[in-house]
């Protein structure tokens, strides 16, 4: 088996002249020969100044690049798309599947025995394990972390749970423009992800559940030396991985290591996105993540983890207390510990956890946060392939309710009425979003969390039932249902839904009915008309996603990157 720069040749017909002038342009940077005949470990830049949640990459980079050389290895940086979740137009999501295509064929393509993949931002970590599977050459991860937290008139403020929250009572007209203002420039303190349990640190406890990443690289907070140390430490690994040719991505993303990810999800109090995102990895390992088996996880698994938005604490004291290897302790009995990792197996993982006292962050089985899991899987006539509910999260009261639709057509409709004082809106009724899915949005935004109207925000109404086939932030909370599949633009029932109709939400029982009779939904199908195609999908990636994106309970992914073995 070629390695080092004998890997992947460039085709010219002859490949002793491909290798000849790799090196003869390779050695334009300086290189010596001794340099080139070792291992090389690729190692992703997805530094951009379009991304704060990846601000210490470079730091990173070098500390793996280090760690590389110190074992013998030789470092190769190579640059491929950077997402951040604000700064991405529509929606990070709608790019995630290009990044994966990116880092797919890069790694595949550049010869390198072994990659360290470098991300943190929400849609980031996704993409590159999508990639990497796809790949399939040796990889480890490296989550670019968590920011530290900020303070406001002596509170502690966390991005971008609090965000939503203080945005809420600006909304309410309990905080002027001044003092909002003041807030953006403390609610995101340093770089790093945000630092509550939202998308990005959710994802960097399911890779390090998953065995791609070392003990503790999950909650680390960004700015902390002792990231750089598990860049450093990362980087050893790589080489390690690259002579040995092994653990390949297929080879640790597996059934039993998807399970594993799926409980943790659960204990963390996980964001809604890691189901969408897990299904996509699975794909691409030729796994169907099951919805049924997940939700029957949410009966066994309590939430564990004392950390926003289902708790009160932070990243950072989830690190203090042990993080991962910890919470992975108290759910060693119902994890699969001899799944193969980067570091081993899972049972070396839990080996390390740091015991400390007195910590509260995380729990025991005994007193949890929540005596069910993070989320749960819905099902009725108005999700005939599901939904999913955050209900630790959630209005306890509101878990069972029947109320009047009040129906928003699109994102941009909902926009323009929701604030407006003449909607008919009550706290009992049921907020309704659709076209707002993979296909309808388009790229299925995190506009699920749709605001309170704001006559009755003022009013002090703090939750409703909201439903959509949207996503929400990992970081939103409330009694919001989402991911209804199928969506209404690819003809879900969300779409035959009209204001007056009754819709009654039973977590308890895990389903969403519209009580409207089969009948009338079948009148109002036949005169359903599709939404027309959104402008510029003619050409280009906007065709691409459009004809081949998959639904939520598929993972949104295109459907010609799914593993055949699937």
């Amino acid at each position: 088996m070629p390695s080092g720069l004998r890997k992947g040749l460039t085709s010219y017909g002859d490949p002793g002249f491909s290798l000849f002038l790799r090196k003869a342009f390779i050695k334009a940077k300086g290189f010596s020969d001794d340099a080139l005949d070792r291992p090389i470990v690729g190692v992703t830049d997805t530094y951009s100044d379009f991304n704060p949640c990846h601000g210490n990459v470079p730091v990173l980079i070098e500390a793996v690049k280090r760690g590389v050389m110190l074992a013998g290895g030789l470092p190769m940086e190579f640059p491929t798309i950077s997402i951040h979740e604000s700064f991405s137009a529509p929606t990070s999501m709608y790019l995630r599947n290009l990044m994966s295509i990116d880092t797919e064929e890069m790694v595949r393509a550049q010869p390198m025995d072994a990659v360290v993949l470098i991300g943190g931002c929400d849609k980031t970590l996704p993409a590159q394990l999508m990639g990497a599977v796809s790949a399939d050459k040796p990889a480890i991860v490296v989550p670019t972390g968590p920011m530290v937290v900020g303070h406001h008139k002596g509170e502690v403020l966390g991005a971008c749970t609090d965000c939503r929250r203080l945005w809420a009572q600006h909304r309410a007209g309990k905080m002027d423009e001044a003092e909002i203002e003041v807030v953006s420039g403390r609610l995101a303190p340093s770089v790093g992800t945000c630092m509550v349990m939202g998308t990005a640190s959710t994802m960097a406890c399911v890779v390090e559940a998953l065995g791609f990443s070392l003990p503790y690289a999950a909650a680390v907070p960004a700015v902390h030396a002792e990231r750089v140390r598990i860049a450093e430490a990362s980087g050893k690994v790589a080489v390690e991985m690259a002579r040995k040719g092994s653990p390949t991505p297929r080879q640790l993303f597996t059934e039993r290591a998807l399970r594993n990810a799926l409980i943790v999800l659960q204990a963390i109090g996980g964001s809604t996105n890691g189901i969408v995102h897990l299904a996509a990895m699975a794909g691409r390992a030729g796994i169907r993540l099951d919805l049924d088996a997940f939700d029957a996880l949410s009966r066994e698994v309590p939430v564990l983890i004392d950390l926003k938005p289902s708790g009160d604490h932070y990243m950072e004291h989830f690190h203090h207390a042990g993080g991962v290897p910890r919470l992975m302790q108290e759910l060693s009995d119902i994890l699969d510990l001899d799944a193969p990792t980067v570091f081993g197996t899972l049972r070396d993982h839990v080996k390390v956890a740091e015991q400390v006292p007195g910590q509260t962050v995380i729990r025991s089985r005994q007193n949890p946060i929540n005596p069910q899991g993070a989320m749960c899987v819905l099902r009725g006539n108005l999700a005939p392939r599901g939904a999913v509910i955050k209900q630790s999260a959630a209005t306890p009261k509101l878990m069972t309710h029947e109320g009047r639709a009040v129906v928003f057509e699109t994102i941009e409709d909902m926009t323009l009425r929701m604030d407006d004082p003449a909607l008919d809106v009550t706290a009992d009724d049921v907020l309704v979003l659709r076209n707002a899915g993979p296909k309808g949005a388009p790229g299925m935004p995190e506009a699920g969390y749709l605001p309170i109207p704001k006559k009755l925000a003022a009013a002090g109404v703090k939750d409703m039932v909201r439903i959509s086939d949207a996503r929400m932030s990992g970081t939103a909370f409330g009694t919001i249902v989402l991911h209804i599949t199928p969506e209404s633009a690819d003809g879900g029932p969300l779409a035959l839904v009209k204001t007056g109709d009754r819709i009654r939400l039973d977590v308890p029982q895990r389903s969403i009915e519209l009580l409207v009779d089969d009948a009338e939904l079948k009148r109002r199908a036949a005169q359903y008309k599709a939404p027309p195609p959104h402008a510029g999908s003619d050409r280009g990636y906007s065709w691409l996603f459009q004809s081949h994106v998959t639904q939520a309970d598929e993972g949104c992914d295109f459907d010609f990157l799914k593993s055949r073995a699937q």
